[in-house]
Protein backbone atom coordinates (compact mmCIF):
# COMPACT_ATOMS: atom_id res chain seq x y z
CA UNK A 1 0.00 0.00 0.00
CA UNK A 2 1.27 3.34 -0.84
CA UNK A 3 1.03 6.06 2.07
CA UNK A 4 0.09 9.59 0.45
CA UNK A 5 2.14 12.08 1.40
CA UNK A 6 0.23 14.86 3.48
CA UNK A 7 0.22 18.66 2.60
CA UNK A 8 0.26 20.88 5.87
CA UNK A 9 -1.15 23.43 3.64
CA UNK A 10 -4.14 21.48 2.86
CA UNK A 11 -5.11 19.04 5.52
CA UNK A 12 -7.21 20.63 7.70
CA UNK A 13 -6.94 18.22 10.71
CA UNK A 14 -8.27 19.87 13.82
CA UNK A 15 -11.88 21.15 14.79
CA UNK A 16 -12.22 24.39 16.49
CA UNK A 17 -15.46 26.09 17.54
CA UNK A 18 -15.70 29.64 18.07
CA UNK A 19 -18.76 30.59 20.32
CA UNK A 20 -20.18 33.91 20.81
CA UNK A 21 -22.96 34.33 23.50
CA UNK A 22 -25.58 36.80 22.82
CA UNK A 23 -25.87 37.71 26.49
CA UNK A 24 -22.35 38.93 26.14
CA UNK A 25 -22.35 40.46 22.71
CA UNK A 26 -25.67 42.74 24.43
CA UNK A 27 -23.58 43.43 27.45
CA UNK A 28 -20.84 45.30 25.23
CA UNK A 29 -23.03 46.93 23.06
CA UNK A 30 -25.34 48.50 26.06
CA UNK A 31 -22.20 49.81 27.52
CA UNK A 32 -20.69 50.79 24.30
CA UNK A 33 -24.16 52.87 23.50
CA UNK A 34 -24.48 54.15 27.40
CA UNK A 35 -20.45 55.79 26.86
CA UNK A 36 -21.35 57.00 23.30
CA UNK A 37 -24.79 58.61 24.65
CA UNK A 38 -23.35 60.25 27.99
CA UNK A 39 -20.75 61.94 25.93
CA UNK A 40 -22.77 63.22 22.94
CA UNK A 41 -23.27 67.06 22.15
CA UNK A 42 -27.32 66.13 22.20
CA UNK A 43 -29.36 69.02 21.50
CA UNK A 44 -32.20 67.30 23.68
CA UNK A 45 -32.05 64.75 26.20
CA UNK A 46 -34.15 62.60 23.58
CA UNK A 47 -31.84 61.99 21.37
CA UNK A 48 -29.41 60.95 24.16
CA UNK A 49 -32.02 58.79 25.21
CA UNK A 50 -32.19 56.74 21.49
CA UNK A 51 -28.61 56.19 21.38
CA UNK A 52 -28.72 55.18 24.67
CA UNK A 53 -31.48 52.44 23.97
CA UNK A 54 -29.99 50.06 21.66
CA UNK A 55 -31.19 47.02 23.69
CA UNK A 56 -34.68 48.66 24.40
CA UNK A 57 -37.55 46.10 23.46
CA UNK A 58 -38.55 47.61 20.06
CA UNK A 59 -34.80 48.14 18.76
CA UNK A 60 -33.34 44.78 19.98
CA UNK A 61 -34.60 43.49 16.52
CA UNK A 62 -32.82 45.83 14.67
CA UNK A 63 -29.89 44.45 16.74
CA UNK A 64 -30.56 40.74 16.29
CA UNK A 65 -31.14 41.37 12.56
CA UNK A 66 -27.35 43.15 12.54
CA UNK A 67 -25.73 40.55 15.09
CA UNK A 68 -26.58 37.45 12.52
CA UNK A 69 -25.79 39.44 9.49
CA UNK A 70 -22.33 40.47 11.66
CA UNK A 71 -21.89 36.66 12.16
CA UNK A 72 -21.99 35.80 8.60
CA UNK A 73 -19.50 38.11 7.68
CA UNK A 74 -17.00 36.92 10.35
CA UNK A 75 -17.50 33.00 9.23
CA UNK A 76 -17.01 34.57 6.03
CA UNK A 77 -13.64 36.61 6.79
CA UNK A 78 -12.23 32.77 7.46
CA UNK A 79 -12.99 31.15 4.54
CA UNK A 80 -11.32 29.03 3.54
CA UNK A 81 -11.21 27.28 7.68
CA UNK A 82 -15.09 27.78 7.43
CA UNK A 83 -16.36 26.86 4.43
CA UNK A 84 -18.74 24.46 5.03
CA UNK A 85 -20.06 22.42 1.60
CA UNK A 86 -24.16 23.17 0.43
CA UNK A 87 -25.91 19.97 0.93
CA UNK A 88 -28.98 18.95 -1.05
CA UNK A 89 -32.23 20.00 -0.45
CA UNK A 90 -30.72 22.90 2.22
CA UNK A 91 -33.75 25.91 3.53
CA UNK A 92 -33.26 29.26 4.96
CA UNK A 93 -35.81 31.57 5.59
CA UNK A 94 -35.55 35.06 6.71
CA UNK A 95 -37.47 34.25 10.48
CA UNK A 96 -36.32 36.69 12.72
CA UNK A 97 -34.81 34.04 16.04
CA UNK A 98 -32.82 35.49 18.88
CA UNK A 99 -29.67 33.28 18.85
CA UNK A 100 -28.21 32.38 22.29
CA UNK A 101 -24.59 31.19 20.92
CA UNK A 102 -23.19 31.83 17.69
CA UNK A 103 -21.06 29.22 16.96
CA UNK A 104 -17.94 29.21 13.95
CA UNK A 105 -16.72 25.90 13.78
CA UNK A 106 -13.39 25.96 11.72
CA UNK A 107 -11.12 23.26 10.61
CA UNK A 108 -7.51 23.80 11.12
CA UNK A 109 -4.00 22.43 10.58
CA UNK A 110 -2.36 20.79 12.62
CA UNK A 111 0.20 23.26 13.36
CA UNK A 112 -2.01 26.45 14.01
CA UNK A 113 -1.96 28.36 16.89
CA UNK A 114 -3.60 28.47 20.33
CA UNK A 115 -2.95 32.03 20.70
CA UNK A 116 -4.35 32.62 17.30
CA UNK A 117 -7.99 31.30 17.77
CA UNK A 118 -8.04 33.27 21.48
CA UNK A 119 -7.06 36.56 19.54
CA UNK A 120 -9.36 35.18 16.51
CA UNK A 121 -12.22 34.99 19.16
CA UNK A 122 -11.65 38.51 21.03
CA UNK A 123 -11.53 40.22 17.32
CA UNK A 124 -14.48 38.54 16.20
CA UNK A 125 -16.28 39.69 19.56
CA UNK A 126 -14.63 43.08 18.99
CA UNK A 127 -16.52 42.95 15.03
CA UNK A 128 -19.91 41.92 15.94
CA UNK A 129 -19.98 44.51 18.53
CA UNK A 130 -18.76 47.12 16.57
CA UNK A 131 -20.98 46.04 13.63
CA UNK A 132 -24.45 46.95 15.41
CA UNK A 133 -22.95 50.38 16.84
CA UNK A 134 -21.85 51.45 13.41
CA UNK A 135 -25.74 50.16 12.40
CA UNK A 136 -27.05 51.76 15.52
CA UNK A 137 -25.24 55.02 15.18
CA UNK A 138 -26.25 55.70 11.64
CA UNK A 139 -29.96 55.70 12.71
CA UNK A 140 -29.33 57.91 16.01
CA UNK A 141 -26.24 59.51 15.77
CA UNK A 142 -25.04 59.89 12.53
CA UNK A 143 -21.90 61.52 13.28
CA UNK A 144 -20.34 58.82 14.76
CA UNK A 145 -21.21 56.22 12.28
CA UNK A 146 -17.64 56.71 10.73
CA UNK A 147 -15.91 56.26 13.96
CA UNK A 148 -17.42 52.40 14.21
CA UNK A 149 -17.13 52.05 10.41
CA UNK A 150 -13.29 52.80 10.99
CA UNK A 151 -13.02 50.60 13.98
CA UNK A 152 -14.51 48.06 11.87
CA UNK A 153 -12.54 48.10 9.34
CA UNK A 154 -9.69 48.13 11.64
CA UNK A 155 -10.52 45.07 13.46
CA UNK A 156 -11.36 42.96 10.25
CA UNK A 157 -7.47 43.71 8.78
CA UNK A 158 -6.61 42.30 12.22
CA UNK A 159 -8.73 39.03 11.34
CA UNK A 160 -7.17 38.50 7.94
CA UNK A 161 -3.90 39.09 9.62
CA UNK A 162 -4.54 36.38 11.44
CA UNK A 163 -5.19 34.47 9.11
CA UNK A 164 -2.77 35.20 6.41
CA UNK A 165 0.45 35.15 9.18
CA UNK A 166 1.68 32.40 8.86
CA UNK A 167 1.03 29.65 6.16
CA UNK A 168 3.18 26.92 7.16
CA UNK A 169 5.76 26.34 10.11
CA UNK A 170 8.89 27.89 10.18
CA UNK A 171 11.40 25.91 9.96
CA UNK A 172 15.55 26.77 10.28
CA UNK A 173 17.51 24.26 8.94
CA UNK A 174 21.17 24.01 11.31
CA UNK A 175 24.27 24.96 9.87
CA UNK A 176 27.83 23.78 11.25
CA UNK A 177 29.12 27.57 10.65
Amino acid sequence: MIEKKRNPLIDFVKDVNLSFKREQLLYDIKNYAFVEGDVMQAKTEHDRHQVIDVGEDGNIDRVTRVLDLSFVECVDLLYPYSKKTFEDMQESNDILEEIETYTIEMKVPDWFSKTTVVLLEKLIHEYMVYRVLADWMSITNPASKANWEEKIEDVSEKIRGCMNARCRRLRRTQTPF
